[in-house]
């Protein structure tokens, strides 16, 4: 997933993802498919939310992206010859073929210049095509970005770690439809939601969905007592203020 971690666990990821995963089925509910239409799965992740996609679109194809090699073995394995799927970086993507459908949930805050994005996804749609997305939204997991914050700023792991401010794009509704238009869509739709999570397995949860690009800085031995030390610091039982910004444009 761009801009954010160049590899992934995804393994782990596969088993701790359920409140993606429900998210992205309350995304693809929204859908309105004819069933033959070529879509663009951007973020495809290990393919949990493409295999219900591929179900919607019978007649159809399904191109699923993820900038993760490992993901995108994790997709291979799961869809099989139901979907192509490609490793490729989302802000410098190039479609062979226009697609009537880009689809994409928790993906887009790992991407820094949605500018760059949402012109590259602009260009991969036909004539009247539809963008229909969520991801992470202004004031998503503010505490948890807090404790972050803190313990990265520990002798123990300020040495390693570079800017730990800027590892996502938590954007506005307002500033994101500014930014659609500006890329060329002609009708954009986007609003907020929050949606708190309580993670069953907090440190395997919060090593892989949201401390990926940390992790890759530390040395091996000091990434679990930085992951441990976050849980610590945001206090027990864990609860991400989870904030969804909802996308949907032509």
């Amino acid at each position: 997933m761009n801009g954010g971690p160049l590899e992934w666990d995804a393994e782990t990821y596969d088993a701790v993802s359920d409140p993606q995963f429900s998210w992205g089925m309350e995304v693809l509910g929204r859908l309105e498919l004819r069933g033959d239409e070529v879509a663009l799965d951007a973020g495809c992740g290990s393919g949990r939310v493409t295999a219900e996609l591929v179900k919607r679109l019978p007649t159809g194809r399904v191109i699923a992206v993820d900038g993760s090699e490992a993901m995108i073995a994790k997709a291979r394995e799961r869809l099989g010859d139901r979907a192509a799927c490609l490793v490729a970086d989302l802000s410098r993507f190039e479609a062979t073929e226009p697609v009537d459908l880009v689809f994409s949930t928790a993906t887009f805050h790992w991407i820094l210049d949605h500018d760059v994005l949402f012109e590259r996804l602009r260009a991969a749609l036909r004539s009247g095509g539809r963008l229909v997305a969520q991801c992470g939204g202004k004031g998503n997991v503010a505490e948890h970005a807090r404790a972050i914050a803190a313990v990265a700023a520990r002798p123990e792991f300020a040495g390693h770690l570079g800017e730990v401010t800027g590892i996502w794009n938590f954007a506005s509704a307002q500033e994101t439809t500014q930014r659609l238009h500006e890329a060329g869509f002609s009708e954009a739709r986007c609003w907020l939601e929050p949606k708190p999570v309580k993670p069953e397995r907090p440190l395997e949860f919060t090593s892989t969905a949201t401390l990926g690009p940390l992790l890759a800085q530390l040395p091996k031995e000091r990434r679990r007592p930085f992951a441990e030390a976050i849980l610590e610091e945001s206090g027990q039982p864990l609860v991400l203020d989870y904030v969804r910004l909802n996308i949907e444009a032509r």
